[in-house]
């Protein structure tokens, strides 16, 4: 059994899994965009690597929340159209309507499988940044086929390392891990961190210690503050090199859970 990447760009990735195609958080605006929501702006860098017709048809969406443009922007809320179901927060789902599920956290949704299986997709604990901010609720993802419940993949979605996250390895074994990172900032926010930075998913993998570590939402907006050079370094000084699995851009990747 494999699970198949296709990095798209940001934390947008069209995973194949179980005989599912799943795209998570779509973000498909040109690059060059400034997108305004109080005293917040954020400016996109890069653009998608992969047009949504070049990987449709997608089946479902992984939402980590819906209210911040870097996880989905203009042209990414009509991916959420073109699938049968958008699962994410419940009040993501309040806000979106139409076809998106709310979960709460370790709620579950079962998705039919053509074999006559179920994947099974797990709401997580996120925090999108230090105790006591409000940022919105966000929520991440495990998925597993039930019929194999030790092929386990966890998207983090828009999270620090906290012991929400930690918690999920007292009930997962997870293989792959696809960590929302580049320690994202905000000034108008505050000076923390708002997405792992690389010294947390270091600490990820210690706690996570059987996981491939694939890392995303590191490029492609202005306010991230850690780049892939930083994250390889720090998980290189840690003896943890061998543990990440890059994604390419506009590339497809396959990464075995046998």
């Amino acid at each position: 059994m494999s699970l198949i990447v296709t990095y798209v760009g940001g934390p947008t990735l069209l995973l194949e899994f179980s005989g599912v195609r799943l795209l998570t958080d779509p973000t498909f605006d040109p690059a060059g965009g400034e997108y305004r929501r109080g005293p917040v702006t954020l400016e996109k860098t890069g653009g998608p690597a992969v047009g949504l017709d070049a990987i449709a048809p997608i089946d479902y969406v992984l939402l980590s929340h819906d209210h911040h443009f870097d996880n989905l922007d203009h042209a990414g809320r009509t991916a959420l159209t073109t699938a049968q179901s958008v699962l994410t927060t419940e009040e993501g789902a309040q806000r979106l309507g139409g076809n998106s599920i709310g979960l709460k956290t370790w709620d579950h949704c079962d998705l039919a499988l053509q074999n006559g299986g179920t994947l099974r997709v797990v709401a997580t604990p996120a925090r999108h940044g230090p105790h006591g901010i409000n940022r919105g609720e966000v929520t991440g993802f495990v998925l597993f086929p039930v019929k194999s419940p030790e092929k386990v993949v966890y998207v983090s979605g828009d999270t620090v390392w906290y012991e929400g996250v930690a918690d999920i390895a007292r009930r997962f074994k997870i293989r792959v891990a696809i960590l929302h990172m580049g320690a994202a900032r905000v000034p108008a926010v505050g000076a923390f961190h708002l997405t792992m930075t690389a010294y947390e998913g270091v600490e990820f993998a210690r706690v996570f210690s059987k996981a491939t570590i694939v890392p995303v939402h590191f490029e492609g907006w202005a306010h991230f503050t850690e780049d892939r050079h930083q994250i390889a370094r720090e998980f290189d000084q840690s003896g943890l090199a061998q543990r990440l699995r890059w994604p390419e851009l506009g590339r497809t990747i396959r990464i075995d859970l046998t």
